[in-house]
């Protein structure tokens, strides 16, 4: 929006120009999300407390220890997430772009799913929430819809063609299956970041140093000269959504705050399905849907032990890990919760430097 009110005025006024600079908008969407989580966070806590009294019910066959530490925390956090990016990016993204409303359409329709979900979980005081298949009819619905909107903006055959990192002359083209492998991205990326979101700060930062990454990308892949020089795939006008990605490291940051260890309040699904289909999203539109999965390797990883304990319980009778998704294993081994989150953390930045080695290695 107010890239729009200041661009008649770029040539007489100095900020109004400044303004037009992508970097400064991405820069300024980062600090108003952060601030404005700061200044409402604690007011939503409070009203969350009041309004969902016991807190987001704990699973009775999760860690011991949740039943104690977690018990009475009020979830459904993700609402102050998903204001603040949605405002900061309205605030400061070129309203015109197709690909800002695209992401923000598919964020906004994951969180509303989540919000529904958690929902249900406070109004039966159960952990158990919308059922599996409502959950995903709704999440393939939206996927492949914004998948196809993504497609028809992006021009030529990198619309509906599958980079492959590293091979810069390498374009899988997938013609019509395109809007299900994107959709299968996004929903993946989304239910990845839900598994991971278990302990206090564990989704959020990985969260966070994901859009980080993926906010140069967009700058980089929108950029000609950039793009040029890297020998990536140039998709013209994709840069916005570094406003997009900016804005989820500022809301990401101003949630951290509070819910760092001891957390004071969760995220819940409302949080969580909405920042994995982010990500999942700005992949597709940039891209780097295999990427990805490199960046984020660490919910991939979460996810495929959840998967793996699952087929080989059914398969054998007996579990590989003590308990899933993964974290929950290292609970079990005695780890402290804090010595957990660090070094997934550590993983993630590990992770999300060979994820930007993909941009140069060609």
């Amino acid at each position: 929006m107010l890239y729009d009110l200041a661009r008649p005025f770029a040539d007489q006024i100095q900020l109004a120009n400044l303004i037009r600079y992508l970097t400064f908008r991405s820069g300024a969407a980062c600090m108003t999300a952060l601030i404005l989580s700061l200044v409402l966070g604690p007011a939503l806590i409070r009203w969350l407390k009041s309004v969902q009294g016991s807190g987001q019910p704990i699973r009775p066959d999760g860690p011991e220890s949740h039943l104690l530490t977690k018990k009475g925390t009020p979830t459904m956090g993700g609402v102050l997430i998903l204001s603040t990016l949605t405002v900061s990016t309205l605030l400061w993204a070129d309203l015109r772009n197709q690909y800002v409303w695209a992401v923000l359409t598919l964020t906004l329709g994951y969180g509303a799913i989540g919000f529904i979900d958690d929902y249900i979980k406070l109004s039966k005081a159960s952990f158990r929430g919308l059922s599996g298949r409502g959950k995903l009819v709704l999440q393939v619905g939206l996927a492949v819809g914004v998948a196809i909107w993504i497609m028809s903006i992006t021009r030529g055959p990198l619309g509906t063609g599958l980079v492959v990192p590293l091979l810069k002359d390498v374009l899988i083209p997938l013609g019509l299956a395109f809007p299900l492998v994107a959709g299968f991205v996004m929903i993946g990326a989304s239910n990845a970041v839900n598994l991971t979101d278990g302990l206090d700060g564990l989704a959020i930062v990985p969260t966070i140093i994901a859009a980080g990454v993926f906010a140069l990308i967009a700058y980089l892949v929108g950029n000609h000269v950039f793009a040029e020089y890297l020998r990536i795939r140039e998709v013209p006008g994709v840069g916005e959504l570094s406003v997009f990605c900016s804005s989820i490291i500022g809301a990401g940051l101003g949630f951290l705050w509070f819910n760092a260890p001891p957390a004071r309040v969760f995220m819940g699904d409302t949080g969580s399905l909405a920042l994995g289909g982010a990500l999942g999203a700005v992949a597709v539109a940039t891209k780097h849907e295999i990427v990805l999965a490199i960046v984020g390797g660490l919910f991939v990883v979460e996810t495929l032990s959840v998967v793996i304990q699952v087929f080989w319980f059914k398969r054998t009778g007996r579990r590989v890990f003590l308990m899933a998704p993964l974290h929950h294993h290292f609970e079990k081994k005695g780890w402290a919760e804090p010595t957990i989150v660090i070094r997934f953390w550590i993983v993630s930045v590990i992770l999300a430097l060979i994820g930007l080695a993909t941009l140069k290695i060609r």
